[in-house]
Parts: structure tokens; sequence; C-alpha cells
């Protein structure tokens, strides 16, 4: 197998290319949830949330991995495992600047270098993402750091009393707080409330509609631009530096993650907005909040959100007690001098009092609107059609974050992400140079909000882009249909590659976050209802992400990253972040090791260390006290490979800890020679089929005996090592009648395989053993550890532009890997053992679904 590590990655239209031309499909996880927040700071903790903040913020040192006690190894040994090959890197802005306006966090850079040299060491390939969520985590997200609400005139003290916000650790009230009872997904109705609204309508817009709002003698849009660009500039500057990262392992940046228009585009601002799909809880109207925020109480409508989406559910009056979501004129010198942060706020914008009032929205005395469609359309457009907010304010952000990275990072990837399910303005091809992708995200969003996998389910692109006259024309009734809704909603979205650039050049489309939660119908495959009976269950979660995964397959053939793994995760607080629990991965999920059976060793807690990547594909180890790998136990770089019977604690490395593994472990060409046409996999039989076009023009530009790899996981192809040699693990494979190259030689002395329909069993050298059930249209194929590299030619395609089709198909031998759902379970077979069966003598929970 090749060198990941060593292979530039290019853009190529529709496709990522490698150094020899093959299409590239990059696929793996967001690293990670946990970097929205400090160490020790998850959502829910209120001390020192504010404090420590305001005294310059403790440092983000340790996120999202800890380099000092070996873990780190684990963790990425268990991700490399599981057949990914790409990592969204997540990095607030509140990391790099959090001690004050230009006082940047260089302990945390370079840490940050020390975690990206771990992960070259497993051969990811990187795109880095500014990570926000809603702005900051004192809106009740992530990103900025407190400083820049206070640059904006708010003070995230007054935002749970006002409603501006509501945050996870003072809900419902912050003088009796239960952050365990956090409605789900709350948190992201704070887009539709004033704080944040109003940062992003100062940071995309301020010049345009906040004029009066001017910090050191420039608008506060160019202020925190300035702010934003500099800061992860410094960090794209020390990548550059340390020589060995910048693209053969960091390809590249994302744009800002889901960015909000606030405010703009608002047709009245004394209406809940016909296409705002979340409503729940209090729900106020723009002008509401703008009350709210000044103190002035108000009744606002109240909603529920159901199996059929939100229902409104009467009226509820919301009293501040006094409080503002307002600076204090106090926090301020006489001469607008900032007593924390020693900025200079011009006398034109009054401290204490909403922004939009000093701008003639509203009057505060009064408590009336003035203006209400004072956010619709560019004041200076003679004919106020409305603001469309991708081509009127975010492709700006994009221009000048896009230069500030490239004056650093010549040749980076950029990879360009719209606000959710949004079609992007194009930007010129003379920015895009060539280098670019777009980066959507899709999320099964009644799954999302109901916590729930659905008999039903409906079209969210197609309602949001207007493609209905009803709900109820949007709605799919059972799985098939859901599945096939999902793969047409992500058809849309890949579609909108050409888009992207002002010449109609495709580029690839990524699915930047997808995922699903994992504490569905009340936590049940925790264990926490129906006496436990649940417990280790995660089938119905296995469907719901296999649906939104599958839908990355098919003609779609989409790159990936899902959200998220979380090293942290628990099942009590989920992520450490406002109730979401979609990290794969759970401490908490971990089986307790078995003393008295080394084959059903588990990794435990215990942190992995001296784990070489270069040296097996899968970390195996032989077990040591009671059956449990330990530091001092773990094989060196040059170790022998394990016996067939230490196997299984490799696979403890894959399973223990993993959540529904059968939907996110999954087969897909890793580098194909040629353009893949269809890609499908079957998660109940394991059938994986791969189409393929091929022009002589893609062998020619490849080096000879160039092959297609495949990543097959031993999750659903894995052989029974009792059947193998008790000396060396093997894999067991069958071929089945093809056309093959006898004129090709195999890579490396590796074993050719023929058409006799004859078993092999062949020394695996760096993995868990495969069996496997091939069939080829054409050429000749091998297996190295979990990948399979398959050779073929382009004969009988016609001149440059003749094409034809290779196509491969791979089942399990003798079928699919029964699960602890199937009669009989698999308590007595070696993938129970890997894997114990709830319910069942010595087991602690299945997580393989």
């Amino acid at each position: 197998m090749s060198d990941p590590s060593s292979s530039r990655i290019t853009t190529d239209g529709a496709y990522f290319r490698d150094s020899q031309g093959r299409t590239v499909i990059l696929r793996g996880v967001n690293l990670s949830g946990s970097a929205k927040a400090p160490p020790g700071q998850p959502s829910h903790i209120r001390d020192g949330f504010f404090e420590d903040a305001e005294a310059g913020g403790p440092s983000f040192v340790g996120q999202p991995l800890n380099l000092d006690d070996g873990s780190a190894d684990e963790h990425l040994a268990r991700l490399k495992g599981w057949g990914f090959n790409c990592l969204r890197y997540i990095v607030c802005w509140e990391a790099l600047e959090h001690a004050g306006p230009g006082k940047y966090d260089d302990e945390f850079i370079e840490y940050t270098i020390g975690v990206l040299r771990k992960i070259k060491e497993y051969g990811f390939k990187v795109y880095m993402d500014p990570h926000q969520d809603l702005w900051a985590r004192f809106i009740g997200g992530s990103g900025a750091p407190l400083w820049t609400l206070h640059a904006c005139g708010l003070d995230p003290r007054g935002f749970t009393r006002t409603e501006a916000a509501f945050l996870h650790c003072e809900w419902p009230d912050p003088d009796s707080p239960d952050p365990a009872h956090f409605p789900a997904m709350l948190w992201s109705t704070n887009y539709r409330r004033l704080a944040s609204q109003t940062v992003f309508t100062l940071f995309f817009a301020g010049r345009t509609f906040a004029p009066k709002c001017v910090i050191d003698g420039v608008n506060i849009q160019d202020y925190l631009h300035a702010h934003y660009l500099r800061a992860f500039a410094r960090l794209a500057h020390a990548i550059r530096a340390a020589g060995d990262l910048e693209d053969t392992t960091v390809l590249g940046w994302d744009s800002m993650n889901e960015p909000h228009e606030g405010f703009l585009g608002v047709e009245d601002i004394t209406v809940i907005p016909a296409e705002q799909a979340l409503k729940k809880g209090s729900t106020p109207t723009a002008f509401q909040g703008m009350r709210l925020g000044m103190g002035l109480p108000t009744t606002v409508e109240r909603w529920d959100f159901g199996a059929f989406g939100p229902v409104r559910n009467g009226s509820v009056l919301v009293d501040p007690r006094g409080s503002r979501a307002w600076l204090d004129p106090e926090a301020e010198e006489p001469d607008g001098t900032n007593k924390l942060w020693g900025w200079k706020r011009d006398p034109a914008w009054k401290l204490g009092v909403d922004v939009w009032a000093l701008h003639g929205v509203w009057d505060v005395d009064s408590g009336i609107a003035l203006r209400k469609d004072y956010f619709r359309a560019l004041p200076d457009d003679p004919e106020k059609k409305r603001i469309v907010f991708t081509e009127d304010f975010w492709k700006e952000h994009v221009f000048r974050w896009g230069r500030a990275i490239r004056e650093v990072h010549e040749d980076a990837i950029l990879w360009i992400a719209p606000p959710v399910f949004a079609e992007p303005a194009p930007v010129g091809e003379e920015f895009l140079k060539g280098r670019a992708v777009l980066s959507h995200h899709y999320y099964d969003g009644l799954t999302l909000m109901t916590k729930h996998w659905n008999w039903f389910n409906a079209d969210a692109v197609g309602l949001l882009r207007h493609k209905y006259l009803s709900l109820v024309l949007a709605l799919r009734v059972g799985e098939s249909a859901i599945r096939r809704s999902f793969q047409h909603q992500l058809g849309l979205l890949a579609a909108d590659r050409v888009l992207v650039s002002s010449k109609g050049r495709a580029y690839p489309t990524m699915i930047g976050e997808t995922g699903i939660p994992y504490d569905q119908d009340d936590k049940r495959a925790y264990g926490y209802v129906d006496g436990g009976r649940g417990a280790g269950d995660y089938s119905q979660h296995v469907k719901a992400l296999d649906a939104s995964l599958n839908a990355c397959d098919g003609p779609n053939i989409l790159s990936y990253t899902i959200w998220t793994y979380v090293t942290a995760n628990s099942h009590q607080w989920g992520d450490n972040w406002n109730g979401e629990d979609l990290s794969l991965w759970s401490a908490d999920d971990l089986r307790p090791a078995d003393a008295e059976n080394d084959s059903s060793s588990s990794l435990g807690k215990s942190p992995i260390g001296s784990l070489a990547p270069s040296s097996v594909d899968l970390p195996s180890t032989s077990g040591g006290a009671g059956g449990v790998p330990t530091l001092s136990n773990l094989p060196s770089p040059s170790a022998a490979l394990p016996a067939a019977a230490a196997l299984p604690a490799a696979a403890a490395l894959l399973t223990n800890g993993a959540r529904a593994l059968p939907a996110f472990v999954r087969p897909y060409p890793l580098a194909t020679l040629g353009t893949p046409l269809t890609l499908s996999f079957d998660i109940r039989s394991s059938q994986f089929e791969l189409t393929v076009h091929v022009r002589p023009t893609d062998l020619a530009r490849a080096a000879s005996n160039t092959p297609t790899e495949i990543f097959l996981p031993w999750v659903h192809y894995g052989a029974d090592p009792t059947a193998a040699s008790s000396s060396s693990p093997s894999s067991s494979y069958r071929t089945t009648p093809a056309q093959s190259l006898d004129d090709l030689s195999g890579a490396g002395g590796a074993k050719k395989h023929t058409p006799t329909g004859e078993v092999h069993l062949i020394e695996s050298v760096d993995a868990l053993p495969l069996a496997l059930d091939v069939q080829v249209s054409h050429g000749r194929w091998d297996v190295d550890g979990q990948v399979l590299r398959w050779w073929y030619d382009a004969a009988g395609a016609e001149g440059d532009e003749g094409e034809v089709k290779r196509t491969i198909q791979v089942k399990r031998l003798a079928g699919p890997i029964r699960r602890a759902d199937v009669e009989g379970g698999l308590g007595s077979t070696w993938f129970g053992d890997a894997c114990p069966c709830p319910g069942r003598e010595g087991g602690g929970g299945c997580v393989i679904g």
C-alpha cells in the first residue's frame, strides 16, 4: 500500500487526485467536539465560566488529544483502524486569542503543531476548521473569545434572564441552574436570539447597518475581522514554519463553520420569519428580542418541537427582572477606554443601549419598532431587493479569509463552507485557483431534534430550498423511501459544486459534518430505561447512521468527515457540550476486562503507548495481567506480529467503546485508477460493489502497476482466526472467474490470485485476517491488511476519450458476520468474544450494533 503521508493531494474538477492521478475519497471524523472549550470547562459547569474568561481565559492545551499519557496513540490508531484517512481539525478563535486582543497563546499553537505531527505519523490528511457555533461559548456555542462580545457592547452575564441566549450552565435560571435537564437542541434556537443575531450582523455587515459602532478608529466589522484573520494566520504561519506539515498533512483550511446571517434579510423584525424552521420553547421575534435585551418584560410565542416539527403552544411572558444584555457603561472610562481589554470606543457608541436602538431601528422609551424593514435590503439599493446573505455579505468574508490564509499557505486547498443547506454564491476562479472544495454539512434533522429514528422523514434540503408547496409533499414514509430521499438530498448538495466558481468549474463536494445522536430514546442504549434491557443495543443507531452515510455512496461517492470523536464522552454528559452526544466512541461503552478469558480482553481505560503506525495497520497486543494491555506489554515498533490467539486484543482496539460500529466502518475506494461511477454497500449482507470508468489516459499518467486501493474493514469481512494457522494471522480468500491480466506481475512479490475458485490461506503481515469472496470483471487483486489492491487495464477503450467500465464485488466468505440480535447470538463465537452481547453470560454490552 502506498504511503499516504507522502502523497500530495490536488483537486481536479469534481475530484481529489493523488500524485498518481488516482481519484481519492477522503473519509474521516471531526477531531474534536471537545475542542470547543478548554479542558475542565464543559458547557454544564458554571464555576469559573465567566470569571476565568474575564481574567484572560484558561488555555486550550490538551484539546483535542493528550500528548503526554500515550492516549493520543490509542485514539489515532483506532481511527486509522476504522479506515479513516482524513481529519477535520477543530480550532476555535478563543483558543488562539483568549487573553485579549492581540495576545496570542503561543503555547497552544506549539501544542497544536505537536498534535498535527502525531497525526502525521498515522498518515491522515487534515483540513483545519476555524470552528464556531453561535459565535462563542458565552452565547451558548463555541468559537470567539469573551472580549469580542464586550467589544460588541454585549454583556453575557445578562443573556439568560433576557433570553438573549440560553446557556447550558445557567439553565433554566442563573440562581438555580439544572443543566442536566437542558432541553435537547435548545442551544440551536440561540441563532434566532438577540446575542447571536447581533454579533453576526456586526461581523458581516457592521459597516452597512451599524456605522456608529466604531472601536479603535475602525468599524466593529473591520475590528473583528482583523483580529479573526490575524489569529488564524498566526497558526498558519506556525504550521508552515514546522516544515513537515504543510501540503503533505495539512491540505488546507475550511472557511468559518456554519456562518449565520444574523438579522440580515429579515423582512419585518416584528414577525417570526416564515423560513424559520426551528422554533422551540419561548420564541421571540427579532424586535421582541431587542426589547428583552433592554430589560423590558415581553410576551412571546411558545413552541414545542415534535415528530412533525414545531407546534405552537400558546404564549409566555418573559421578565428579565432588571437584567440587560448590554454592557454597563461603568465597564469603560469616560473617554471610552475599556478597563479590561484596553480598546477605545467612539463617543457615538453609547454603552448600555441596544445598538439597533442607537441606529433608529426602535425606540427604547416607547418600546415600539420604528423601522421594521431595516435589515431587509441594502440601504443604497434603489430597487430595495431583499438581501441575499451569501451574495451580499458572506462572499466578501470568504475572499478576506482565503487571501489571509494563502498569504501564508500559498497552495492551500480552500474548503468553502456556505450556511447550512444554502447554495453558495460564486467566487472568482482567479481566487480559487483550481484548489478548492465545496464543504456542505448534512444532518438528519428529525433524528437530531427528536433523538429517535423514525419511520418517516422529510426532504429537508428540498423544503429549505422551496422545492415543495407544503410539508406533506416532502414527507417520506418507510426506511427505503427515507434512504432514497437522503441520497437524493446529498445529490442536490453535491451538485452545488458547479456554483462555487464564477465560471461554472466543478470542484469536489465534501460533507464536512454528518452524524447522529447516541442518546436516543431517553438513553435506552445506555440502560437508562426499561430496567436496563436496552443496554448496549445500538441497532436503531446503526439504521440511522447507515442511512446518512449510505447517502454519501451510490452515484454521489462523496468524501466526508463525521461529527465527532470525543475522548471524554460520557453517557451522562455526552460530548460535554450542550447535551449533544454524537461521538462515535465513549469511554462509558468500554467493556470491563475478563480476567478468565484472554480472548475477550479489552483495552479498558488504560492508555495505549508505543504503537507504531508504520509497523501494523491495526496494533495488536498479547494480553497482560488479566488480559488487559498495559503500557509495559505493548509491542515496540520492531516487535513480532501477534499470533492468532492474540488477535481479539487487536479487535478490541476497534470495537471496544465504539457505538454503531458497522454503520461508520465501511468499505470504500481510497484511491481509484479512473473515476468511480457508482458505489454501493449493503450493511446487512456486507456486500460491496464498485464500478469505475477507465480511460487510457488514466493509466498513462499513473506509474506502472499502480492499483486501485479499496478499504475492506475487518468489522465486516473478518475471518475466524481459529481457521488459520496457530503461528500467524492469515486471511481466507475466494476468487471467482474474471478476465485476468496475465502480463501484470504482483507488486512487491505479492501472491497473485487466479480465477480458480480455490480458497487460499495467505499470510497477513499487518492486519487482522479477512475472509473475502471477490469478483472482478477484469484484472487481478491482492490484499494488504485491510486494503484490497486491484489492477486492471483499459482494453476496449477507443482513443484518448475512450472509456470502459470495470466492476468489483466483495462479500464476506461464509456470509455476513452475525451480531447480537441474531438468533443464537455470538456469545460463544470468536467475534462474540471480542464483543460480548448484552444479557449473556460474560457480556458487557455489544458495541458492534
